[in-house]
């Protein structure tokens, strides 16, 4: 699909500075810029480049002034990466725009399916399952029995969704996501030890992103919950009846035990564990490859393994990393 500068202009609130009919079908870098791609200048480190691109429109802020001649069209306005991103929105709103349900997928006769909804190849939705309108199942995902999924959510390949799970308006969940297996619970016996059959649910809310492989375990009572705006990474392991605040988002590799209750607009980096049936609070920020034992109080910054405050672990690895010569120095002071 082709966009005239004077059509993105329009769209961003901006003004053509150049060709208003110039074309554009797909999106680039600057420094890779190529005839019919669009791209643009936010960054005054990369403003060098837009008198070489090849891009056939760049958008610019509109406090930018020439200084050589330049190829291609220009689209100013306030912000350019703002502008961007918007772009980048849309752009991949028209990715999505398929509908129709395709012949290979099974769809239970009990199913609801909404307008506007995308099956694909492959998809199993089971009976009593409920789709929103607008939302798009890519191949081979598995939508288990009386499911409820919202409007505008994007299902990419073989997500698999358990029975009951409920998931919000404007989800995202990639590939290979799992939502709603067993939690990992086992009563000893003897040598051995016995299940605990998990009969509870998962409850995502609106505008969640879930990434690639992430799995998120279906509690052993009640729900594990997700709440809105949550973003999670590729590879996280959310456990049985943990509870994630609105807003907080955690980065690659990282694990949270069951029944822990982590607060609002909290940040965890990649590669943090943090242990069962704790409370971390609101506004928290976890370094990565921290190690979370304790309870920790709002707008609280933590690191290490166990984590403490940052202020004292960056202090106390000063002195760790130090610790040969302070002893070398010691024992010559001993020694005189």
């Amino acid at each position: 699909m082709e966009f005239s500068a004077q059509q993105i202009a329009d769209m961003l609130g901006g003004t053509v500075d150049g060709n208003p009919d110039t074309t554009v079908s797909n999106l680039s870098k600057i420094e890779e810029g190529k005839a019919g791609t669009l791209s643009f200048l936010a960054n005054s480190q990369y403003q060098k480049y837009i008198y070489e691109t090849e891009a056939s429109i760049v958008i610019v802020a509109n406090s930018f002034r020439a200084e050589a001649p330049i190829k291609a069209s220009l689209v100013r306005v306030e912000e350019p990466y703002t502008a961007f991103a918007k772009l980048l929105e849309a752009y991949n709103s028209f990715q999505h725009q398929k509908t129709g349900i395709h012949t290979r997928a099974i769809v239970s006769e009990t199913a609801t399916i909404g307008e506007e909804v995308y099956i694909g190849a492959g998809v199993v939705i089971g009976d009593g399952a409920s789709i929103g309108k607008n939302t798009k199942i890519y191949a081979n995902a598995v939508i288990g029995d009386n499911c409820n999924i919202g409007d505008n959510c994007l299902i990419f390949s073989a997500v698999n969704i358990y029975a009951n799970s409920q998931i919000g308006n404007k989800v995202s969940l990639h590939s290979g996501a799992v939502i709603g297996a067993d939690g990992f619970g086992f009563a000893p016996k003897g040598s051995g030890y016995d299940k605990v059959a998990q009969i509870g649910n998962v409850i995502i809310e609106d505008e969640v992103e879930v990434g690639a492989n992430t799995t998120i375990d279906r509690a052993t009572l009640g729900s594990t919950i997700i709440r809105k705006g949550v973003k999670l990474d590729n590879l996280i392991q959310i456990a049985h009846n943990v509870e994630i605040g609105e807003n907080t988002v955690i980065a690659s590799q990282s694990g949270v035990a069951g029944s822990s209750k982590i607060g609002k607009n909290c940040m965890i980096g990649g590669q943090v564990g943090i242990s069962g049936h704790l409370k971390i609070g609101d506004g928290v920020k976890i370094a990565a490859q921290s190690g979370i034992s304790n309870n920790i109080a709002d707008n609280s910054i933590v690191q290490g393994s166990p984590a403490f405050k940052v202020s004292d672990y960056q202090k106390s690895y000063v002195y760790f990393r130090k610790l040969p010569s302070i002893i070398r120095d010691l024992e010559k002071k001993l020694k005189n």
